[in-house]
């Protein structure tokens, strides 16, 4: 089976004590709603969840949901995990309607680093973001947004509107306002120095200095 279908049981069950009987039985309780119909309390194979959670694109990708053998298009809305254990604890699918826009977090994937001239002058990469909320037709969703840093130096910056979104996309933070036009990426010179022209300017500065002190004495 592909890792972007699921096999799910309806459930009628309710509650924690539920939701506890269900986990010890290997299964994930979980919930499917959106797309103008009522939400629908569902169940699911842990072990089959986990083999697919190895998978980045799992999180952002159309899910086929078979539940009870009758399909259904979503995608993974959220999922919580026990904070200390390997356990899945509950899951939600938001429905999908190919001719409406979706709200979901997509990955960002850095590229071009090893070529920057900023990290060739001795700059430091910071990721200020490693995904964004996308808004976009179902049919236009990217498994990941690329982000080329080959052409920054020492101080420069890439923001939210630099960012290349796929066909109907838009970030929901730009929706808020101008000022909020995040930083993604920037190449910083290393505390304590910068670049090794730095270094050689300051050295021979200071050599300068050195050799005029000693004519003055």
């Amino acid at each position: 089976m592909s890792i972007f279908e699921l096999d799910a049981e309806s459930r009628s069950d309710q509650g924690k004590g539920a939701s506890r009987r269900l986990r010890r039985e290997g299964k994930i309780p979980a919930v499917i709603y959106g797309a103008g119909k009522d939400p629908q309390s569902i169940m699911l194979s842990h072990s089959d969840i986990l083999k697919r959670l190895d998978h980045e694109a799992f999180y952002a990708h159309i899910l086929t949901v078979n539940i009870d053998g009758k399909a259904s298009k979503a995608v993974l809305r959220d999922m919580q995990r026990h904070p200390a254990k390997p356990v899945i604890m509950h899951m939600d699918f938001l429905r999908v309607d190919e001719k409406k826009p979706i709200r979901v977090r997509i990955p960002l994937h850095f590229v071009g680093a090893d070529v920057a001239p900023g990290v060739k002058a001795g700059g430091m990469i910071s990721h200020d973001l490693v995904e964004v909320e996308l808004e976009v037709l179902p049919k236009h969703l990217p498994e990941y947004i690329e982000v080329d840093v080959s052409g920054l130096d020492i101080g420069d910056i890439l923001h939210l509107t630099d960012l290349k979104l796929p066909e109907s996309g838009s970030l929901v933070e730009l929706g808020r306002g101008e000022s909020h036009d995040q930083p993604v990426v920037a190449i910083h010179a290393r505390r304590g120095g910068g670049s090794d022209e730095d270094e050689e300017e300051a050295a021979a500065a200071e050599g300068g200095e050195e050799a005029a002190a000693e004519g003055e004495s």
